[in-house]
């Protein structure tokens, strides 16, 4: 089986509970590591699957990275490769696919639940999940790429996913662990206070007292999501 590729743009946004399920099913995976300068591949079909993580940036910066990882998921895409993204790596996915992506109304940091759309391509990826706590940390969204299902939305962000086919983007967080909260509440300190006033923004300790009950149902609908995803892997 080819190994899946896994984007990572920062260090503290690794693959998280992805891996942790890669390794469970003993799947080969490769880390590509923009942030340490690791070159794009050129090709998708080098691999089962594409993967993209999240990341402070903003998809419309001036990153020379940028300018090649989008045509390598338009040939994921042109090829049949499995594409998933996380938050940035979501929003990467729209904007190669033809989406707009903007900035949010607001931020959204914390713990937050997401309703699932009913449709068959949404029971398909979720099951009998309806809704669930997700966890946030973005200040722009995604507007739907042509053919895109819409899957999932939250009370101040419309679009949080969107599947087309076994493609799967999603803008809230469910690859968390302990480690990555506590190191993003870190490291994130003062983009928190500075947005504390926004209603979809919790503190640090609401985030990190909330882990133990949330990881637990978040971790079972990551399985969910990933075990589906699975079905469309290329071999």
């Amino acid at each position: 089986m080819k190994p899946i590729a896994i984007f990572r743009h920062v260090s503290p946004e690794g693959g998280g509970y992805f891996v942790e399920f890669l390794n469970a099913h003993a799947i080969p995976w490769q880390l590509i590591r923009i942030d340490e300068g690791d070159p794009v591949p050129q090709s998708a079909r080098d691999y089962s699957g594409l993967v993209f993580m999240g990341g402070p940036m903003s998809v419309n910066d001036d990153l020379p990275w940028i300018s090649f990882v989008l045509p390598l998921i338009r040939d994921a895409f042109l090829h049949d490769v499995p594409l998933l993204g996380h938050c940035l790596g979501a929003q990467l996915i729209a904007k190669a696919l033809g989406g707009v992506v903007r900035k949010n109304e607001v931020k959204e940091i914390g713990w937050g639940k997401v309703n699932s759309t009913e449709n068959e391509t949404t029971r398909a990826w979720f099951g009998d999940i309806r809704s669930f706590d997700a966890f946030h940390w973005h200040g722009e969204t995604f507007s739907l790429p042509q053919g895109a299902v819409h899957l999932l939305s939250s009370p101040h962000c419309a679009n949080q996913a969107f599947a087309i086919g076994k493609h799967l983007a999603l803008q809230c967080h469910v690859e968390m662990t302990r480690q990555m909260i506590q190191e993003w509440c870190d490291l994130g300190a003062s983009e928190i206070t500075s947005n504390y006033a926004s209603p979809a923004v919790q503190s640090a300790q609401e985030m990190q007292s909330q882990m133990n009950d949330k990881l637990t149902e978040l971790h079972h609908v990551a399985t969910q999501l990933y075990r589906h995803w699975l079905h469309g892997l290329s071999h």
